[in-house]
């Protein structure tokens, strides 16, 4: 029991340095890994009595760079995308032909882009990306009259809504939770319907609460693209956020392939040489992985603690105290999950990008829940960190961009954020018990 406390002030320590930024997240992961094994007695090299390594410098440092070797090479794939994208004036052409659809109407204006972000946030990811929509959708729903704040939590709420069904993201939950893509995918056209209708309720309470006119005209910022995609291999090249999509939901094509497939796409009806072709190819391969580095050496430090609480001496001490919270029935589990949705907030225990992803393992490794009710009740949990963490690299960049307080953004959003948490508790509770 002692050493099971131990662990859980370490977690808590850990936990509150994260939360007050006195250690970065990237370093804070492996850390606990570490002090985690060295508290429940785990040798740093050893083996057992059949021979097999149980020293926390293989099993857990060694082994965990590459736990999540399948999610990071999606992550880059999709970063190259993304990259591409954004290079050739597709990001760009999108965003700004869906504002003339909406004219000198704000409120169409505002839901075309809540459509076109979500649509690119599919594909894209990564705080480019995220700086080179933005700096686009933002000054529009502004020119428009939508106030700073508004439109800060409109875009967010947006890129939140194409995040749920990315599927480089899909790629690392599966990983995490150890299930297959398809049981990731279902849960998460939940999420995506509950967040889009979420967001229009969003855009109408704050047209109504700041009083924007639903039609008049006003001017749109520059509505002519920096590079012109037109005609049928224009219109064929905007279609490419939908390929990996519709590859892996449709098709059931692996998710690497399946951004491979979206790359050779957008340089065929974009590029007018072979040559200028293969230097942005590479040139958006390194961009890419700089793009998405962030996120790799993230993922390095959540494989790290997952193997860490996962280590059989880990869970022989961690599991009576799991035994005697975590709820084991419907009603309670529906209770105790959406009260404790808000701790996805700081890299909270509910955060599968920090201390979360170590949680769920150990949780699924009880066996008290079904492996699909733990992913439903973090899945929803993420909603809340996804859009309204201010800790996010994203957040604090439309915050600065739109000259508002981030947790101004938080604050206004988290009310919309946590009835999503909760109706994807419920939705999880009602599919998987």
């Amino acid at each position: 029991m002692l050493q099971g406390s131990l662990i859980i002030l370490a977690f808590l320590i850990i936990a509150a340095l994260m939360m007050t930024k006195k250690i970065p997240t990237l370093l804070a992961l492996p850390l606990m890994a570490v002090v985690i094994c060295v508290i429940a007695g785990v040798p740093a090299i050893g083996t057992d009595a059949e021979g097999n390594e149980i020293g926390w410098l293989q099993t857990v440092l060694e082994n965990g760079t590459v736990r999540m070797g399948s999610a990071i090479m999606a992550v880059i794939f999709g970063a190259w995308l993304g990259q591409l994208m954004n290079k050739t004036g597709v990001t760009e052409n999108i965003i700004k032909k869906s504002a003339e659809l909406g004219g000198d109407r704000p409120l169409i204006v505002t839901l075309i882009m809540v459509i076109a972000c979500a649509v690119l946030f599919t594909t894209l990811n990564g705080l480019g990306s995220i700086i080179m929509v933005g700096s686009i959708v933002l000054p529009i729903l502004i020119s428009v009259g939508v106030p700073a704040l508004s439109a800060a939590c409109i875009f967010l709420m947006a890129f939140t809504t194409g995040l749920t069904f990315n599927i480089a993201n899909w790629k690392s939950f599966s990983t995490i939770f150890g299930l297959e893509l398809e049981q990731i995918k279902g849960f998460e056209i939940y999420m995506l319907v509950a967040t889009f209708i979420a967001t229009l309720v969003l855009v109408f309470v704050e047209f109504k609460r700041n009083g924007v006119k639903f039609a008049f005209s006003a001017p749109v910022q520059d509505t002519q693209p920096t590079k012109q995609l037109t005609g049928v291999t224009g219109a064929l090249a905007m279609l490419t956020p939908l390929i990996p999509i519709v590859l892996v939901a449709v098709f059931k094509f692996p998710v690497c392939p399946a951004f491979m497939v979206g790359i050779i796409w957008i340089l065929v009806f974009t590029s007018k040489s072979f040559s200028k072709a293969m230097n942005l190819l590479v040139k958006t391969c390194y961009d890419g992985i700089t793009d998405s580095g962030p996120a790799i050496i993230l993922m390095i430090g959540i494989g790290i603690l997952y193997l860490a609480v996962t280590h059989t001496m880990v869970k022989e001490v961690l599991n009576p105290f799991l035994v005697a919270v975590i709820p084991t029935s419907k009603l309670p589990y529906i209770l105790f999950f959406s009260i404790l949705a808000p701790l996805s907030l700081y890299r909270g225990p509910m955060n599968l990008f920090g201390l979360g992803s170590g949680i769920a393992a150990l949780i699924i490794g009880l066996g008290t829940l079904p492996a699909m009710a733990v992913m439903g009740a973090f899945l929803a949990a993420e909603r809340i960190q996804g859009c309204g963490d201010p800790t996010n690299t994203q957040n604090v960049w439309t915050a600065n961009f739109c000259e508002v307080d981030v947790n101004a953004v938080t604050k206004r959003l988290l009310p919309y954020l946590w009835i999503i948490a909760v109706i994807g508790v419920v939705i999880s509770a009602v599919l998987y018990f």
